[in-house]
């Protein structure tokens, strides 16, 4: 009882400390709030027109920027289907062979009717021991939240969450929103900024003026700190907003950014590339009504998705080693399963030629009539 009861308490300690990030988030734009609002626009700026005009759009932001993020912190990762892990009996045949090869032929044959198509960097079946799953593509476990994460993109400190299949929408528009507040109180604020920073420099020696003045000279400690905190978290925000915008595009995760996924062919960093605007509905959805706001409209299930080597990506951008890859995908069709495309990849792949197993069956049928000894490999 006491080794559980310690790991309880070092568990509870640590769930703690993964706050801290959070709460010293949240103490920073609350400050925040009280600068721009109370110290910038009601006791600072005289102007009543340009006051409303500010508050006004401040709060806007302000609210979309809260509600990304409280979205991202609180809505929990999507852990794979029913249909990915094992059952009882399944688990008392693996763990009773010891050999690794008796146990991929196991999870072959478990996987042969489900949506997999990337391998491990040997070839083998991707398998959580933890979990007792087959991880579906893209699923990755992570190690804080102690559980497999679909299409887990890393663990982030500053949401205390993992951002995965479930939140990563909500995590660009936190982005998003953040560096659109921090740009607006560094334009808004730079006026005032050089105005104080001014005064204060020509009144440095002003002793009793310094003295009478003690609110004025909390206003502009608020203000020049607001601006300097502003213009440097935006720098930050814009790289990493940037970043994760090409990612978009790529429709690649962080992790397959740092490491490629693995497929029966070979790795393939654009193996689940279908061009920019596929790319991006496939995170924010179809209706463009609901692309700004903080509201689930991501494609799919986040278990199985759409990939180059079923359909060929018009947009792909053309390189020796793209193209190549995407050949040999295609002319070595027959490794991969005739698995049906679930709904939401058909609904992505509607604008461009699909694949169809009768399209598929026709090119067989020619590559067995010009080999004969052509056999198809199918995933046992």
């Amino acid at each position: 009882m006491a080794p559980s009861g310690s790991r309880s308490i070092k568990r509870g300690c640590q769930r703690v400390l993964y706050w801290i990030p959070v709460l010293f988030i949240a103490l920073i734009v609350a400050w925040s709030y009280y600068a721009y609002v109370l110290q910038l626009c009601i006791e600072s700026i005289d102007d009543t027109g340009e006051k409303v005009i500010y508050l006004l759009v401040y709060h806007v932001v302000f609210i979309m920027f809260v509600w990304a993020y409280w979205q991202t912190i609180f809505t929990k990762p999507m852990n794979p289907l029913k249909e990915f892990h094992l059952s009882y009996s399944d688990k008392e045949l693996l763990e009773r062979e010891d050999r690794g090869e008796s146990q991929q032929e196991i999870l072959r044959r478990i996987a042969k009717d489900l949506p997999i198509y990337t391998r491990t960097n040997s070839g083998a079946i991707r398998f959580c021991d933890r979990c007792q799953l087959l991880k579906p593509d893209r699923c990755h476990h992570c190690s804080v939240c102690d559980k497999c994460i679909l299409k887990m993109d890393h663990h982030c400190p500053w949401v205390n969450n993992c951002v995965g299949f479930s939140n990563y929408k909500f995590f660009m528009l936190f982005l998003a929103y953040s560096l659109l507040y921090c740009l607006f109180i560094t334009a808004t604020d730079l006026k005032y900024f050089i105005k104080f920073w001014l005064a204060g420099g020509r009144a440095h020696f002003r002793l009793k003026e310094y003295l009478n003045g003690l609110p004025d000279t909390q206003a502009k400690f608020h203000i020049l700190f607001l601006f300097f905190s502003a213009s440097m978290f935006s720098v930050s925000l814009a790289s990493l907003f940037i970043y994760h915008c090409w990612l978009v595009c790529k429709n690649r995760s962080t992790l397959e950014a740092v490491r490629a996924p693995v497929f029966r062919h070979g790795t393939d960093k654009n193996g689940f590339s279908l061009g920019f605007s596929k790319n991006f509905r496939q995170v924010f959805g179809d209706e463009v009504k609901y692309w700004p706001v903080p509201l689930f409209s991501s494609l799919g299930d986040g278990c199985s998705f759409p990939t180059c080597l079923v359909n060929l990506d018009p947009e792909q951008p053309s390189s020796p080693s793209s193209s190549n890859s995407a050949i040999k995908s295609v002319a070595e069709g027959h490794q991969f399963p005739s698995k049906p495309l679930r709904e939401s990849q058909s609904r992505l792949l509607t604008s461009t030629p699909s694949w169809s197993e009768s399209d598929n069956g026709v090119e067989k049928d020619k590559k067995g009539a010009s080999n004969p000894g052509m056999t198809i490999e199918n995933e046992a």
